[in-house]
């Protein structure tokens, strides 16, 4: 009886450790940087407060089952900026206008990914690239301004992690998001973008990833 049921725990313990290596939960949080041009024809101060829109946070999470070296999933990343300060600007009359305005900022992606890793082989040293198309929004707040928009995006990664223990990996990781909005809906109005208007939305991200398998 006591071999039969050293067996059947060697058994079990076989199969959850093969059940472990169908699935992911991959978490990342790090810094970004949108890629888009500074306007031209602003002033110092209206140069600098976009700055402060072009560089923020970035999270995302993606979940993934495994079927040898590919992974079939879902993936979900957030940019946040803000930026605040005092602008000026001329009315249409000409006359100088001085406020204090706060701006903040969120690019969101959603959508079907594909992952291709080394995960199934016998080293720590993992490596990963996926790549998912989706929807990525742009929300944008000033005040009493709301503007919103939404188009197809991309997103794509590429990481190194270090097995810590079979099931817990952690490294840095690349990413780029990309996509443009050709039109916005600002308080309720949609705004059509001319070919040299349109709002740039590629970023790159650098992140510290965590991969949690079961």
């Amino acid at each position: 009886m006591i071999k039969k049921l050293i067996t059947l725990g060697l058994f079990s313990v076989s199969v959850f450790s093969f059940a472990q290596q169908k699935f992911s939960i991959m978490p990342s949080v790090g810094f970004a940087w949108r890629t888009a041009a500074l306007p031209e024809g602003v002033s110092n101060d209206q140069r600098n407060y976009i700055k402060g829109l072009k560089s923020g946070t970035n999270f995302d999470i993606s979940a993934y089952y495994h079927v040898r070296n590919v992974g079939i999933g879902f993936k979900y990343s957030l940019y946040s900026a803000s930026s605040s300060g005092r602008l000026s600007a001329a009315d249409q009359n000409g006359t100088i206008l001085s406020a204090y305005v706060s701006t903040k900022d969120q690019i969101a992606f959603f959508g079907p990914a594909l992952m291709y890793s080394n995960y199934n082989e016998e080293t720590k040293h993992k490596l990963f690239m996926d790549f998912g198309i989706g929807a990525i929004s742009y929300k944008t707040v000033t005040g009493p301004v709301t503007g919103k928009g939404t188009n197809l995006g991309l997103e794509a990664n590429f990481a190194y992690q270090y097995a810590v223990i079979p099931n817990i990996l952690i490294g840095p990781k690349l990413g780029f998001t990309a996509g443009t909005l050709s039109q916005m809906d600002i308080n309720g109005q949609t705004y059509e973008f001319g070919e040299d208007e349109k709002e740039g939305l590629t970023r790159v991200s650098l992140s510290a990833a965590v991969t949690f398998r079961f």
